[in-house]
């Protein structure tokens, strides 16, 4: 008896001190890691600061995001410092719910065209009743996530109260010493012009996360012959019913947006960078 006691209590040490181990050096990597997440028709992206904030960006039509988080994040970390909701369509807020259910977070950003569904809904009353602290994008404004690693609200610039929500969506760049990722949400063309008018060569970025899931409503030749990016990331369903990605933004992509890499049936893309080199690899 003494000493299966003393067999388990070994175990018992071992396990724990792979947990600390596993969870320090989560915690201080030095890089900063962008996951575009499989949620089949929809987005959802999770960022990891080399300080160990987090962000997600979106998540999805349902609660598969939960299953997503569970490969990219530590299984007893239970909180996420910032969750942004691009716009109010379900396919980027349909898994907040849930995620806000189950994470404890610290600040809500979310432009401010509102809906009436009732996934908006459900979402605003966790928001209060959880007394998450949220913050309604009407100009540009700057989160710093750690030393050199800053996420720039580019749009909207303005405030979109009453905007059709693809219009309002929230564009963010992402930078990290050299590295850059531009998070598009589902900006139409008509915005991705404002923003090529307003900001032009600073739009340049390593990583492109293709507006609307590759639709024909965005990434037009202006935008993405303006980022000229070294990747276009997909975030869609296999074969889903609305033909994302459209084969003439494919050919615009293919001209102007390096490699283009999509989650329909090949899995998340994890994107690594120490602020120089960039790496990726792709797992279902």
């Amino acid at each position: 008896m003494k000493k299966n006691l003393t067999i388990i209590i070994s175990i018992f040490l071992i396990v724990c001190n792979a947990v600390i181990f596993s969870y320090l050096y989560y915690l201080t990597e030095a890089k900063l890691t962008v996951a575009f997440l499989d949620v089949g028709q929809g987005d959802a992206i999770f960022i990891k600061a080399p300080n160990g904030r987090q962000m997600l960006i979106d998540g999805g039509v349902n609660n598969s995001v939960l299953r997503e988080l569970g490969k990219v994040m530590p299984f007893y970390d239970r909180s996420i410092d910032v969750v942004v909701a691009t716009h109010a369509d379900q396919d980027h807020i349909g898994g907040l719910v849930p995620v806000l259910e189950r994470y404890d977070v610290d600040l809500f950003i979310r432009s401010n065209a509102t809906s009436s569904s009732a996934v908006y809904l459900a979402l605003g009353e966790i928001i209060k009743s959880k007394n998450i602290k949220e913050e309604i994008i009407i100009s540009p404004t700057n989160l710093t996530l750690a030393p050199e690693t800053e996420f720039k609200i580019l749009f909207p610039d303005r405030d979109t109260a009453g905007w059709e929500t693809n219009d309002s969506s929230i564009v963010g760049q992402l930078i990290y010493g050299d590295s850059s990722f531009l998070l598009t949400g589902d900006s139409p063309a008509s915005v991705e012009k404002i923003l090529v008018d307003k900001l032009g060569s600073s739009l340049k970025s390593d990583v492109l996360k293709a507006g609307h899931h590759g639709s024909k409503t965005s990434s037009s030749e202006l935008f993405v012959g303006t980022v000229l990016p070294t990747y276009t990331i997909i975030s869609a369903g296999l074969n889903n019913k609305y033909g994302h990605p459209n084969q003439e933004t494919l050919e615009i992509l293919t001209k102007f947006g390096g490699k283009i890499i999509k989650t329909m049936g090949q899995g998340r893309i994890v994107f690594k960078t120490d602020g120089n080199d960039l790496n990726f690899f792709q797992k279902k």
